[in-house]
């Protein structure tokens, strides 16, 4: 604002003068509105008084009436009440799998073991453990995914083998929440279960030690071996190093289990161009076992005055380390060391078997399949975590889930991605199967 020179009025300058125009233009607009809500509010009045009136309706009433009429229109204006159709941005909730498993009668059990390889009490304990980290937070826009169904949807993912776009139809979420589903649960099973995965000590470990010793290896924590798992051509990785010898792409995962077939260790991510033994070095295993953290019992004397310390069954695409027993192999074998090797190798097939159990629950890693390279080796020890639980849990295996039909029709045995075919056992048995078994092992430390 400014002085006119000497008589002293104030004058606006143009900007002042715009923002009173724009401020005065507001109010006679608000001014309308209002008129024009009241003109609007006595047509409805009047309007529901002559229909009430024609229907003999007593005159007290119908005042209360279109008063409570006018109260639900604004109400539905001014969106107090839900929409009668879903938002665009919203997917329709239709039922399906997800809705099946929240029935509860006689079949739910079956139906989930079916669908999530497990029982709904082991269900519902995975749920409580995860729940803290998969608490959603309350938008404007829609309720949150409850944690069971996040869970719910993260397991049959792994389970059935299915796609994102086939298995979240079947319950009721979008592509991008699937994805979700599976990231969080895989950090929240990491989170939750630090040491589900573990080496055994105590009780645990004194029966799988005299397990192993019912087996003719004394001293003997467990089996190593490697597996295949089956992915699609790898985005942003050098293709040809994953490309196996049966012309498909695929990681390499090196498990260790005991007769149990719970997992004890696990080391996964590189591709197939890696030798087993490159993977044990490169493996957390390799230092704690040369490291004596492992391998922490006394020593058992075989014959021969052999000091036998801890170990660990492995093929003979392990050299023979000082904690890792491997086979003789080779064509032209004493009766001795064929026999040794038979009894290795069965006793070494509780890998084997732990991977078909593994597989043939979890079916996602057992075919080809896009698989985001920085998430997959947090999904795969997130399923041997799934696999131990249900170990524990007492949950059997169905073996026909290590069986697939063909194309052709023909039933055949589904490929677990061992590195090598094992050859047929021996299982001939003798009065001195015992002290030649022993008198082998003791050669073979020796050596």
């Amino acid at each position: 604002m400014a002085m006119n020179g000497g008589s002293g009025r104030d004058t606006l300058s143009k900007v002042e003068r715009t923002a009173v125009a724009a401020a005065v233009n507001a109010i006679l607009f608000q001014c309308q509105l209002q008129r024009s809500e009241r003109k609007m509010r006595a047509a409805i009045r009047a309007r529901w008084k002559r229909t009430l009136q024609s229907t003999n309706v007593e005159g007290e009433d119908s005042g209360a009436i279109c008063d409570a009429v006018l109260q639900v229109c604004y109400a539905m204006g001014c969106g107090a009440f839900p929409r009668a159709t879903p938002r665009r941005w919203m997917k329709r909730r239709i039922g399906g799998t997800w809705e099946d498993l929240r029935q509860c009668d006689d079949a739910t059990a079956n139906y989930f073991k079916d669908k999530l390889r497990m029982s709904p009490r082991v269900f519902r304990e995975i749920t409580e453990a995860l729940s803290p980290f998969l608490e959603r937070r309350v938008t404007f826009y829609r309720e949150p995914l409850q944690p069971d169904h996040i869970v719910a949807y993260a397991l049959y993912r792994w389970a059935s083998g299915e796609t994102y776009e086939s298995g979240t139809c079947s319950f009721d979420i979008g592509r991008s929440s699937g994805v979700v589903a599976v990231r969080d649960v895989t950090a929240a099973l990491l989170s939750a279960y630090p040491d589900k995965i573990s080496w055994p000590t105590g009780l645990q470990k004194a029966v799988a030690l005299h397990a192993f010793a019912d087996k003719g290896f004394p001293n003997c924590h467990g089996c190593i071996d490697c597996t295949h798992i089956f992915i699609d051509t790898p985005s942003n990785c050098p293709g040809e190093d994953y490309y196996d010898r049966k012309r498909r792409f695929s990681v390499q995962a090196q498990v260790v289990v005991d007769l149990n077939l719970r997992v004890l260790d696990v080391f996964v991510g590189y591709p197939r161009s890696c030798h087993d033994v490159r993977i044990v070095h490169l493996s957390s295993l390799w230092p704690r076992a040369e490291a004596r953290e492992l391998f922490t019992g006394p020593p058992v004397m075989l014959p021969f005055g052999v000091r036998m310390n801890d170990y660990l069954l492995g093929d003979n695409g392990y050299p023979p380390f000082e904690w890792v027993v491997v086979p003789y192999g080779g064509l032209s074998q004493t009766p001795s060391e064929l026999r040794f090797d038979n009894k290795q190798k069965t006793a070494r097939g509780a890998v084997e078997r732990a991977f078909g159990r593994l597989k043939g629950m979890w079916r996602l890693f057992l075919r080809s399949h896009k698989m985001n390279m920085e998430m997959f080796p947090q999904q795969f020890i997130a399923v041997c975590i799934l696999h131990n639980i249900l170990i524990d849990a007492g949950i059997p295996f169905d073996d026909n889930l290590l069986w697939e039909v063909r194309p052709d029709g023909v039933r055949r045995r589904v490929d677990l991605g061992m590195q090598r075919a094992l050859r047929p056992m021996c299982m001939e048995s003798s009065t001195g199967d015992a002290l030649i078994l022993r008198d082998a092992l003791a050669e073979r430390m020796g050596v």
